[in-house]
């Protein structure tokens, strides 16, 4: 089993700095967000997969020669109260270490999912006293002030996307219904459940600048996911002036103004001639500054080779630590 925990701890120690690393700096990722996305979950569940394995299988060495009989063998010397002889503090320590570890990341992402779902409910109930629907748009509520907001709220069976009376005095229609769009698009695809699992790692781990980083990455990767379907509503030039619209109107929270729809059409411009990585999504103006971007250098997505080499890679992240531990 030594042979196996060491394979586990390097995948772990691969897949915790290095790999998510270069995933995170990639600029394929943008050209398939949705295939990003699939690496990007693989990561962490094959990185948490791996450590915890890699610990487990090391305290258990002495207990036996496989995964099976060293279960067993710990379970019965508990009960009597004793341990092998060659039982070091090591062992225990990553033995105690590998419990732990499972135990806090399961309950930490119960415990985020209880409390979304909390949070959830009392919103649903604010915003049915709070705001008006919206005629002709049946789930979609209106809520009374000057800031451009619009965002989604998922819930069983009574979702709702939320719209400002700021946004719809600053966007036109054809902006309007891509915002919409967007947002019709996050409840679709559950990306509520995708950001609150790597909210729930990054919670768990705070200390793992990693667990920010792929959180940070993956917010960004659902927001373009969202941003391609509703450029099936409206053209791409459309969607980022919306985008740089509200994102600037955010920032200043200003009330709507020329001079801030000629900087959203500056930013647009911009955008359009920028090339590489823009810079780091930790502040949601660089998002704003990439989805822009990205909008107005259409680029094709990844060709079907790399795709299913990208998919193949993040079924073998997923595969590969579990057939490890099985045949420890």
């Amino acid at each position: 089993m030594i042979t196996a925990a060491a394979l586990l701890g390097v995948i772990a120690v691969l897949l915790a700095w290095p790999v998510p690393l270069a995933l995170a700096r990639a600029d394929w990722t943008a050209r398939s967000p949705g295939v990003a996305l699939v690496l990007w979950q693989a990561i962490a569940l094959s990185g948490g997969l791996s450590m915890i394995g890699s610990l487990l299988l090391y305290g258990l060495i002495p207990f036996g020669t496989d995964l099976g009989d060293s279960v067993s063998a710990v379970s019965g010397d508990l009960r009597a109260g004793t341990l092998p002889v060659d039982t070091g503090v090591t062992h225990v320590l990553a033995l105690g270490a590998a419990i732990l570890l499972g135990a806090h990341l399961l309950l930490n992402l119960l415990a985020t999912f209880l409390r979304a779902e909390r949070q959830r409910r009392h919103h649903h109930a604010l915003i049915a006293l709070l705001s008006d629907p919206l005629h002709g748009q049946p789930g979609m509520r209106v809520l009374d002030h000057p800031a451009p907001v619009a965002y989604c709220l998922p819930g069983a069976g009574h979702s709702a996307t939320v719209l400002s009376n700021g946004l719809l005095r600053l966007l036109d229609a054809d902006q309007v219904r891509a915002v919409i769009a967007h947002e019709q698009a996050h409840l679709v695809q559950q990306h509520h459940l995708v950001l609150l699992a790597f909210k729930s790692w990054h919670s768990a781990l705070p200390w793992f600048p990693i667990a920010n980083r792929a959180e940070n990455a993956v917010a960004l990767l659902v927001e373009m996911l969202a941003d391609d379907h509703a450029r099936r509503v409206v053209d791409d030039h459309t969607l980022a002036r919306a985008i740089a619209l509200v994102g600037l109107a955010l920032a200043g929270f200003a009330a709507p103004s020329t001079s801030e729809a000629d900087a959203a059409d500056h930013a647009v411009a911009s955008a359009s001639h920028a090339h590489g990585p823009a810079a780091e999504p930790e502040h949601p103006a660089h998002q704003v500054t990439k989805r822009v971007a990205r909008l107005m250098n259409t680029t094709a997505p990844l060709h079907y080779p790399a795709t299913v080499g990208a998919l193949a890679t993040a079924a073998a992240l997923l595969t590969v630590p579990a057939l490890i531990l099985l045949g420890a």
